[in-house]
């Protein structure tokens, strides 16, 4: 049952609000407007992109209804503390899937190209250790001064014939159907500096030196921004 359909069958509707992330994932919003209801924005933890439970609480309402928790590329990190803030407040805790899982061999083999990375990458900042990580995506963090230096890096590291992506280039509360003026300061970092490297099955052992070796001839040049 996809997320429109447990919102429903738990009776939420119309006067009801829904707290969601805003990192990506604007189908969770549009799940809860097409059930009436209302979406509110809490901040993620910046370790492991998932909605952060503190955020989440302190986003409670009395008219609150529900908490949908999304496994961040992979991450499992965070559902059960919201299942536990779900709980004590009495609110129903629901779970995107951000993806269909991904037969075992393949998950095993993106989990040795991680480790891989995780240990050779410099001047990134590489995935928060996680049990459980799928690695659907693999996420790292470039300093610097945020967005210019990330895009500059990311467009530096193509050039070295290293594919990657920005995973979420716009937070929900900025785009506009859901604009609100709103403080998720980690929310924006994320989204400012996040960027996710090759690491499908499919890569050979050269292809995983050659994004290490891309990576760091570039990672030394740009440093944290105070």
């Amino acid at each position: 049952m996809g997320t429109i359909g447990m919102l429903k069958s738990a009776g939420v509707g119309a006067g009801d609000e829904v707290i969601v992330s805003a990192y990506g994932n604007v189908e969770v919003a549009e799940a809860v407007l097409a059930v009436r209801a209302l979406p509110v924005f809490a901040d993620i933890d910046g370790d492991t992109y998932c909605l952060d439970a503190g955020a989440a609480e302190a986003a409670v309402t009395s008219r609150t209804a529900a908490i949908v928790g999304v496994k961040r590329f992979g991450s499992p990190a965070g559902m059960g503390r919201l299942e536990e803030l779900g709980r004590r407040r009495g609110l129903l805790v629901v779970e995107h899937r951000e993806e269909a899982d991904a037969d075992p061999s393949a998950v095993a083999r993106r989990r040795v190209h991680a480790a891989y990375l995780d240990g050779r990458l410099t001047g990134v900042r590489t995935p928060a250790a996680c049990e459980g990580h799928g690695y659907q995506q693999y996420v790292v963090r470039v300093p610097g001064n945020g967005r210019p230096d990330r895009d500059a890096f990311a467009h530096a590291v193509r050039r070295r014939g290293v594919d990657c992506r920005v995973p979420v280039k716009t937070p929900v509360h900025r785009l506009p159907d859901f604009r609100r003026e709103i403080c998720l300061p980690e929310t924006e970092r994320a989204a400012d500096e996040t960027l996710a490297l090759p690491i499908g099955g499919e890569l050979s052992r050269r292809d995983l030196q050659r994004v290490v070796a891309a990576c760091n001839a570039l990672g030394g040049l740009l440093q944290p921004a105070f």
